[in-house]
């Protein structure tokens, strides 16, 4: 039975190497392209119903979502604020869903099950909440490192801290979208592998297992894609109220 590790392993389709730069096109790569198609031709083909009164269930479905995820930006950033960032929120939820599922389709890739690819999205996001704090506070902004009521013979103790804290969540971000959808994955391919090497007498029980874990990841799917959502409209949210 192969390794259930195999499946993250990356090799190259097409290799292109430009001036020592391997840019090379691997199944990581062709996934994160068809979940951004997907993502624009879902939406392409719902807004083409713009001139009709009665919504299509595909429009009706993307407008809860869409509303959904507004009320989260208005709960956590605010309702003035989140207009700015809504486009934003929105494309990040939708873009991590589409790439969570699609590593549910046989033969394709999980790009959120490697933690190169979530550690880059969380650190642009971190990098992100920085320039919007100093541009909307300027100096003020590092006030963020002091929580409200602490005595000031505590501050030289609480600024480490807080630095620490606001490092680690870059790490959090990351590293729970990473685990959570590396581990589905990985129990997947053991329960298909028992399933296809075992006899045809028990080979159904880890064939059944599989089907019921495939059902779970596709819940998986969506609850991750809603934790990473949520966790950076709350450290926008943190820097434009400094909570």
């Amino acid at each position: 039975m192969e390794s259930p590790l195999h499946h993250f392993e990356l090799h190259p389709l097409v290799h292109i190497n430009i001036l020592g730069l391997d840019l090379s096109i691997n199944k990581a790569i062709l996934a994160m392209w068809a979940g951004m198609a997907v993502v624009f031709f879902l939406f392409k083909a719902a807004g083409k119903r713009d001139s009709s009164l009665v919504p299509g269930k595909l429009q009706s479905v993307l407008e809860i979502g869409m509303e959904f995820i507004r009320g989260m930006v208005e709960e956590f950033i605010g309702k003035e604020e989140g207009k700015k960032y809504f486009p934003f929120i929105a494309t990040v939820f939708f873009f991590v869903l589409a790439c969570n599922l699609i590593g549910l389709v046989p033969g394709s890739y999980t790009i959120t099950s490697q933690l190169v690819v979530t550690g880059a999205f969380a650190i642009c996001i971190f990098i992100m909440t920085l320039f919007i704090g100093f541009a909307k506070h300027g100096g003020h902004f590092l006030s963020i490192l002091v929580p409200p009521g602490v005595p000031k013979i505590m501050v030289p103790l609480m600024v480490p801290i807080e630095i620490i804290s606001m490092v680690a969540r870059p790490i959090s971000l990351s590293v729970r979208l990473f685990a959570n959808m590396t581990a589905g994955h990985t129990v997947l391919a053991v329960l298909f592998g028992l399933a296809m090497s075992a006899s045809l007498v028990i080979g159904w029980m880890p064939f059944g297992f599989t089907v019921i874990i495939n059902g779970l990841e596709i819940a998986i799917a969506f609850i991750q894609a809603y934790i990473f959502t949520t966790l950076t409209c709350v450290y926008i949210g943190d820097v434009i109220n400094l909570h």
